[in-house]
C-alpha cells in the first residue's frame, strides 16, 4: 500500500505541481485553491503545528479505524474538522509552495510521538503515512 513514506511522496508532489487555480475538483467540492489550503493544514495538523479538536467517533476504534485507513475507499464530501477549512486561500504560488514544503517536511520520525488525529485518534507512524497519502 502506498504511503507518504515511499513512492507516494513523489507522486503527490508531481500531482500538486500540475495543479492550476482553475483545476476542477475530481473528488470533493473544494476549488483547487481551497483544496491546497486544506491539504496544507491537514499536514500541519499531522505535524503537530495546527491544533484540531478531537471528536469522539466510532471510527476511532478497531476495526473501523483500520478499515478506513487501509482498506475502504475514502468517501468524498466527508465532514472535516472546522480548523481544516477555516483558512481562506491566498496567493496561489505561495499556497502551493507551502503545501510542497509541508510534503517534504512530512517525514517518518523514528520513535517520536505523533499527535492524535481528530477523527481516528492515536495512529501509528505507518497509519499516518498511509492516511496522509490517501487523503492527498
Amino acid at each position: 500500500m502506498k504511503s507518504m513514506w515511499d513512492e507516494g511522496r513523489n507522486e503527490i508532489k508531481e500531482r500538486v505541481a500540475r495543479l492550476t487555480p482553475e483545476s476542477r475538483a475530481q473528488w470533493g467540492r473544494f476549488s483547487a485553491p481551497q483544496m491546497v489550503c486544506h491539504l496544507a493544514d491537514s499536514l500541519k495538523m499531522a505535524l503537530g503545528e495546527l491544533p484540531v479538536k478531537s471528536k469522539r467517533l466510532p471510527i476511532r476504534y478497531a476495526p473501523l479505524k483500520q478499515l478506513i485507513v487501509y482498506v475502504v475507499p475514502l468517501p468524498s464530501n466527508m465532514p472535516t474538522a472546522p480548523e481544516l477549512i477555516a483558512r481562506a486561500p491566498g496567493d496561489w504560488q505561495a499556497d502551493v509552495a507551502d503545501l510542497q514544503s509541508l510534503v517534504d517536511r512530512f517525514q517518518p520520525r523514528s520513535g517520536a510521538r505523533w499527535p492524535e488525529h481528530p477523527a481516528f485518534g492515536a495512529l501509528s507512524e505507518r497509519a499516518w503515512g498511509v492516511l496522509a497519502y490517501r487523503h492527498m
